[in-house]
């Protein structure tokens, strides 16, 4: 699949409540989270879209745009994602993984598929919604579905054409979720890494 005709949407506009601090801006390796994740996708998109309502979370070629529903997690974040996309497929990832390579990421492109909804990520323990191709036909969808007052993301990926792709043991380092203090710091002292 072409570049052209793939899209980035770099979720960042959580709360990071578990966290205490903007998880997208914490510094791990003289980059922040959200540079770290955009590094790795943006060898393999034309564009790179990153959902924010925070000032600090613009970066040199991408584009920021804010949530357009608001306190609404990560499904009002792919729809607004969706909904400023110019393309059908779209890599959508939550900006807590500052260790994701880009290979993996190739992974999910690789195995893009026209009948499919969504193609995501999965390792023994989990699905991995965000770290997931999502066809730009969804906005509808997940516009509904925020309308309804859902905001469990794997409840609203249920009903969707998905396709899991398992990742090999030795890459579910790469494709950790740093959501605490305590996991921050495991990071840190190397003990993830």
């Amino acid at each position: 699949m072409s570049k052209k005709n793939i899209t980035a949407i770099v979720l960042a506009g959580g709360k990071s409540s578990r966290m205490g601090s903007d998880k997208a801006l914490l510094l791990y390796k003289n980059k922040t989270f959200l540079e770290h994740v955009v590094c790795a996708i943006k060898p393999l998109v034309d564009e790179v879209i990153i959902v924010s309502n925070n000032k600090d979370h613009q970066l040199d070629d991408c584009t920021t745009i804010p949530d357009l529903i608001l306190n609404s997690g990560p499904i009002a974040g792919i729809y607004s994602g969706l909904k400023h996309s110019k393309t059908e497929n779209n890599l959508v990832l939550s900006c807590d993984i500052p260790l994701v390579k880009t290979s993996i990421l190739e992974i999910v492109i690789k195995n893009n598929d026209s009948d499919k909804e969504v193609i995501q990520l999965m390792n023994e323990q989990n699905r991995m919604p965000l770290i997931a191709l999502y066809k730009k036909r969804l906005a509808p969808y997940f516009l509904s579905q925020l309308n309804k007052g859902q905001r469990r993301l794997m409840d609203v990926i249920r009903n969707l054409k998905t396709k899991e792709v398992f990742v090999k043991k030795e890459e579910n380092a790469f494709l950790l979720n740093i959501n605490t203090k305590n996991e921050f710091k495991t990071l840190k002292d190397g003990i993830i890494n």
